[in-house]
């Protein structure tokens, strides 16, 4: 099974999407593609072979962690865990510290926390590949995930159209408007007025949609702006960090619940139409943050539809993120 590697991609950094060309995040997907198969077929390689990678996390995880885990051993790397409690980060320590001491001991970072600008710190001073695995800001390998699964699911990027519902200037909603314009994926930001997406952010977007033939738009009208859409998006509504703000935000988001309704007003076949969740999701009632608060961003119903492919994005992270390390990492004669 031949991998295609791109040596321009050797050593490199992912902070936010716009770190890559639009034609090297493509590849990256490719390679992620054929990752995927390669490890379905059984094969176990060594392309990270006695490659130390630091996860840093600042945030609790399920699918960027384990993601991140078995992507480095599948190909005989190995992965370090660190949480808040296991560095001083920040605190006794400075990120430029912390970044020079683990850049000597590991071939690679990834960062799950806050602020975007930890992530950048660590890159500047580490002297190894840095990626950011979610900030406040931004979240790109998830991205690289969806991207993943919209080619997977419809056999191309080009000429899609996903619409995101919801709050319009999280760190999703920023990645997936970059992702699809890079990718020449028609893309629609469904969210109220106040939640709307920074004005710089959202003109560079338009800008990269542009040269790929391709639109971003801003609809405060969720049945409108869904219209014609191949995928559904959304995410939870309240994001670590922001609790203090449920009451205010699950009013104001209210409308915005992706349901059955308003995948009708997709106008799409359900044959033609997937509905994609970053993960966590809160479509029931069976978990503590749903009975609390009961901010059901999409419901069960549309959850658990057979167009549903949020599992398929959740495995996909995996693999984008072994096409990451296996791009920065390895060299031409690992293939």
């Amino acid at each position: 099974m031949n991998l295609f590697w791109n040596p321009a991609l050797r050593g490199r950094s992912l902070l936010t999407l716009l770190d890559f060309t639009d034609a090297e995040m493509l590849e990256l997907i490719e390679l992620a593609v054929t990752l995927k198969a390669r490890r379905r077929a059984g094969i176990r390689g060594d392309l990270l072979r006695r490659q130390n990678i630091a996860l840093i996390f600042e945030k609790s995880s399920t699918r960027t962690r384990n993601a991140s885990s078995v992507a480095a051993l599948d190909e005989g790397g190995h992965a370090e865990y660190l949480s808040g409690a296991d560095l001083h980060l920040g605190g006794k320590e400075s990120v430029e510290d912390t970044a020079r001491t683990l850049g000597r001991m590991f071939d690679g970072i990834l960062f799950r926390g806050f602020a975007q600008r930890t992530v950048e710190l660590l890159a500047q001073h580490a002297g190894v590949p840095v990626w950011n695995g979610l900030t406040d800001d931004f979240h790109p390998t998830q991205v690289l995930a969806d991207l993943m699964t919209l080619r997977e699911r419809f056999g191309r990027l080009k000429g899609l159209r996903l619409a995101y519902v919801g709050d319009g200037r999280n760190n999703m909603a920023n990645s997936l408007m970059l992702g699809c314009a890079k990718a020449g994926v028609d893309f629609v930001n469904c969210a109220p007025r106040e939640l709307a997406p920074d004005a710089a952010l959202l003109a560079k977007a338009r800008a990269l949609a542009s040269a790929n033939g391709s639109c971003v738009e801003v609809s405060e009208d969720p049945a409108a702006g869904v219209k014609g859409a191949n995928a559904l998006y959304t995410d939870v509504w309240i994001s670590m960090g922001e609790e203090a703000q449920r009451e205010a935000r699950m009013k104001l988001l209210a409308p915005y619940q992706v349901n059955e309704a308003l995948v009708a007003a997709t106008g799409t076949p359900e044959s033609e139409l997937i509905f994609l969740h970053c993960l966590p999701a809160c479509h029931d009632h069976e978990t503590t943050v749903s009975r609390e608060s009961g901010a059901l961003e999409v419901t069960d119903a549309v959850f658990r539809a057979p167009y549903s492919k949020v599992f398929d994005q959740a495995e996909n992270r995996m693999h984008t993120i072994k096409a990451l390390y296996v791009s920065a990492l390895c060299d031409g004669a690992a293939f």
